[in-house]
């Protein structure tokens, strides 16, 4: 690939969950256009349901032209955490990108939602980010284009959404809050700190696994939307984009100039995501 089509080259990312599905995608996508990729997760063996390990997601990330280190721990651990970073300083010399991509969901109603579910989501979703962001900030001060990349959506305050199932929706608020709190307490660090959300369904193993997956997946996008449009934001210069909530397809729009997402899949109406109305 030309360099002018690898912006990334010799930027090093770090990334939570990316063992399959959107964080992957994001991953190779990065590694295409030069980017070393430093990946946390918990999936040292295959899941029964799920494809992918943390060594495969680095196989195929070395496969499209970057650099891999699979480090396996759980973001909600703080020395997993600190051990992931560690690992792209020694590797890698410094951090460039941070992407809070791991994410736990359960909807289920109120009265059915165990406490073991509600903690799992708070301890992955904000927690995880948290302490991912919390580690990465003091090497991404060094960088030249730092950016953090939070998937999350934007606060929408629908009752619709508040009320479909309010323990996921807090959480993942929580993330997006949180991204928007640290562009204003780091913005004379001049970092990056912006959250990224689809427009429509994702094709993902999880949608395949729900009980009208088959319709579901013939009406999803496919993830290299969510990561082409994360490549094109983490592109820009951090100092002129930060405090955002972007969807996916107006990403593309403004910063690449995308227009036509057929290739993307999903047919001529895909499946709208959740908070978006």
């Amino acid at each position: 690939m030309p360099e002018q089509h690898r912006p990334l080259t010799d930027r090093t990312m770090v990334i939570s969950g990316a063992s399959r599905g959107i964080g992957l995608a994001i991953a190779v996508a990065t590694a295409r256009r030069g980017a070393n990729v430093v990946l946390l997760a918990k999936t040292a063996e295959p899941h029964p349901r799920l494809p992918g390990t943390v060594y495969t997601a680095a196989a195929e990330i070395e496969a499209a032209g970057g650099k891999a280190a699979a480090v396996v721990g759980d973001v909600r651990r703080e020395e997993d955490v600190q051990r992931v970073v560690g690992t792209a300083l020694e590797r890698f010399g410094g951090i460039d990108i941070c992407v809070n991509n791991a994410s736990a969901i359960a909807t289920e109603p109120t009265e059915r939602l165990s406490p073991k579910k509600f903690d799992l989501m708070m301890d992955i979703n904000i927690r995880g980010a948290f302490l991912l962001t919390q580690s990465c900030v003091p090497h991404l001060r060094n960088s030249a284009n730092p950016h953090v990349l939070t998937i999350a959506p934007p606060v929408n305050m629908n009752p619709r959404w508040l009320g479909a199932h309010p323990v996921y929706t807090l959480s993942k608020y929580g993330m997006t809050l949180l991204s928007q709190g640290w562009a204003v307490e780091y913005a004379k660090a001049a970092i990056a700190f912006n959250c990224l959300w689809p427009e429509t369904f994702i094709a993902t193993s999880a949608v395949a696994n729900l009980d009208d997956g088959t319709n579901q997946l013939a009406a999803a996008r496919s993830p290299e939307i969510m990561a082409d449009a994360a490549v094109e934001i983490v592109s820009q210069p951090a100092r002129e984009i930060t405090g955002n909530c972007f969807i996916d397809a107006e990403a593309l729009a403004r910063f690449g100039g995308v227009e036509d997402l057929s290739r993307y899949g999903g047919g001529a109406h895909p499946t709208p995501d959740l908070f978006l109305d």
